[in-house]
């Protein structure tokens, strides 16, 4: 287990290429590798320790979000823009055979016609798309104020909820338990798939909720909202927040726990990423220990925006950070 003191945290790397804003990063499940997306309709994939740009992939338009598949036996990555959803294989020499071979059987699965009445409709891609490594995209007819939960092994799509209650900000699944949550403005929703009905509503003293993120042992959640705020919660303790971190002097546009270590982090339009320790313990009488440990800085405040996104090395206690200046950091 890591400590504090052992937390030395510098910039090792920066990735520069994107022209624009880069909104969103994933890591690769192995950490060897590094996916980005920006407002130049581009997504790229990165060599972490290198620092070096493997593979560029021209989009057209602007990227909302970027998750490369938590499987390590799938070779997958999804993007998100404002009408569609793509599902990319990351280039060859990133991947082993075997799990080429798993991926290639979960995309030619063979399935139903797609009639085209659903919420959206399931094309494979053709040509010069299927070159640079798109193979599906998911298209809405409309702009999209939905939310969608897509089976690719069935190329299907669903609508769980009969209506939105409020502006989606940010969804997620459970990492343990059949679980959704739905964050709007005010609140956290968080669903039973199962029975398909809410099982517990968690108010944020915020008013506009900005992003959200789940612990690893799922009973525990921080939300980011643009009041400055980052707020913890405990689900067995309270539906109100545990503690509110008022450490930023801006917005806060994005908030992650790392799956190795008892850390967190939350991205500013300050230009800083705070990392925090968050010590989770067995026993549910002991309330959680959270320490503010390093503020780091290196992004460019650009157009009055700063830090878009935050995310942890798999396996390793380092963070990535992309900003409105263009460049993805790696603080190691």
């Amino acid at each position: 287990m890591i400590t504090l003191d052992e937390l030395q945290i510098t910039t090792a790397e920066i990735y520069r290429g994107h022209e624009g804003l880069v909104r969103t990063i994933s890591p690769s499940p192995s950490g060897q590798w590094l996916l980005s997306g920006g407002d130049d309709g581009t997504v790229r994939f990165w060599e972490v320790l290198s620092g070096r740009c493997v593979k560029k992939v021209e989009v057209g338009e602007a990227i909302k979000c970027v998750a490369w598949n938590p499987n390590p036996n799938l070779s997958l990555v999804a993007l998100a823009t404002a009408s569609q959803v793509l599902l990319l294989t990351p280039p060859l020499a990133m991947t082993d055979k075997q799990v080429i071979t798993a991926t290639e059987r979960l995309l030619s699965e063979e399935t139903e016609p797609n009639t085209g009445e659903g919420p959206v409709t399931w094309i494979n891609a053709e040509g010069e798309e299927l070159l640079q490594g798109i193979r599906v995209k998911i298209q809405h007819p409309k702009a999209v104020s939905m939310v969608l939960i897509h089976q690719v092994s069935r190329r299907r799509s669903q609508n769980p909820f009969s209506r939105n209650k409020g502006l989606v900000q940010s969804v997620a699944f459970h990492p343990i338990r059949a679980y959704f949550l739905l964050a709007t403005q005010r609140s956290i929703r968080i669903y039973n798939l199962l029975k398909q009905e809410l099982t517990k509503k968690l108010t944020a003293n915020a008013k506009w909720i900005s992003s959200m993120a789940v612990h690893p042992g799922g009973d525990h959640v921080i939300c980011g909202s643009y009041d400055c705020r980052l707020s913890w919660f405990d689900l067995d303790l309270s539906t109100k927040p545990y503690k509110t971190l008022r450490h930023h002097k801006r917005a806060v546009r994005a908030a992650a726990f790392s799956h190795s270590y008892p850390l967190f982090a939350s991205a500013s339009d300050d230009g800083s990423v705070i990392v925090c320790h968050g010590t989770v313990f067995s026993d549910l009488l002991q309330n959680p220990l959270l320490v503010p440990v390093k503020v780091l800085k290196g992004h460019v405040i650009t157009h009055d925006l700063g830090v878009l996104d935050v995310t942890f090395h798999p396996s390793q206690p380092w963070v990535f950070s992309s900003g409105a200046d263009g460049t993805v950091r790696l603080f190691t």
